[in-house]
């Protein structure tokens, strides 16, 4: 199959790209480029080679990129709240209307399938006790999570026998990915306790947040490019596991534990009213193959592994294309990108 995949050069997109190679698919790359100079570390087990990438925005992509391509998976897009949150009117522009227009621009090249990673997000803050599954009602709290439940029903309205839309809504991610992010909570806690020794709290750590590790997301992106058209024509699904589901404070209980000397406290009850659990138990009944590998220990282990390996310190920790708005603030603040983050010529 050939496959045109968007954010190639991202947390998720540089180790999902050889894995689909492994598996005898034909790739192409397209990314903006934003954080190309962020690469926290080196595993030719993870990422063993590189596709062929075309520079490109979102925005801009032409039909003629997609002339003769299967499927497109599409990661583009301003990721996580606080940069969606940065300048939410922009955020629609990129997240909504240009993944809008590449289903549509896609549709009309022939690409067949169009897989679009959306996220637990869109679940905001749930009323009541059960688990949210993907026929509950969304409530996103957050221009990230608008978008993308804007998305899902846009694109989903495209689907037919010749269109095969799949929408995967990612639980929190976490894992080690040479293309680092410690901008999402567990990598977050793994980097500060493995360089302050200590984790400091600011909330008691009561909101409920699912977790999958990133190389299970990757996994289901590529179980739901090989599954029967039918099984997954605009379908979603929440991806993770049931197991997977943790308050925040035991991630930081889980992190601590595996860091040895670490401290960790609590504060008072925080201002962040996301909070949710989630039901993963139609992935795992629908969609042929697919299973999670990871769980917050191993992960967290994983981290500290690498962490151990590279001595991280804290400046690398804090250095800016590991967090999304740090690293576009900084292209901005020094001219490389305009107001619109499309880069300056």
């Amino acid at each position: 199959m050939k496959l045109l995949v968007t954010g190639v050069e991202g947390y998720i997109g540089c180790l999902l790209a050889p894995l689909l190679q492994s598996r005898g698919h034909d790739l192409v790359g397209y990314d903006t480029g934003f954080y190309r100079d962020g690469w926290l570390f080196s595993d030719r087990a993870l990422v063993p080679h590189f596709p062929r990438t075309i520079n490109g925005d979102i925005r801009e992509i032409q039909p003629a990129h997609l002339e003769g391509v299967d499927a497109v998976v599409h990661l583009a897009e301003l990721s996580n709240d606080p940069l969606g949150e940065n300048d939410p009117q922009l955020t629609h522009q990129i997240n909504h209307q240009a993944s809008v227009r590449l289903a549509q621009l896609a549709r009309e090249a022939g690409v067949r399938r169009f897989v679009y990673t959306s996220s637990c997000s869109v679940y905001g803050v749930a009323d009541g006790a059960e688990p949210m599954t993907e026929q509950s009602p969304v409530n996103p709290q957050t221009a990230y999570g608008v978008c993308k439940t804007l998305v899902e029903r846009d694109v989903g309205a495209m689907a037919s026998a010749d269109f095969i839309p799949t929408f995967l809504r990612n639980a929190t991610a976490y894992g080690a990915s040479p293309r680092m992010r410690f901008d999402i909570v567990l990598n977050n806690l793994c980097g500060v306790a493995a360089t302050a020794g200590r984790i400091v709290m600011t909330s008691d750590g009561t909101p409920w947040r699912p977790l999958v590790h990133v190389l299970d997301i990757c996994e289901a992106i590529a179980c739901v490019l090989e599954a029967p058209a039918d099984a997954v024509r605009g379908e979603v699904f929440n991806v993770g596991h049931d197991a997977d589901n943790y308050q925040v404070r035991e991630i930081a209980q889980i992190v601590a534990g595996v860091y040895p000397g670490c401290e960790l406290s609590f504060g008072p009850s925080g201002g962040d009213n996301r909070s949710y659990r989630v039901s993963f138990a139609k992935i795992h009944r629908q969609l042929p193959g697919f299973r999670c590998n990871w769980d917050a220990r191993r992960g967290a282990q994983q981290l500290y592994d690498v962490f151990t390996r590279i001595g991280l310190d804290r400046a690398g920790f804090d250095a800016r294309p590991f967090t999304r708005l740090k690293q576009l603030k900084y292209l901005s603040s020094t001219g490389q990108v305009d107001e619109r983050l499309f880069w300056r010529v």
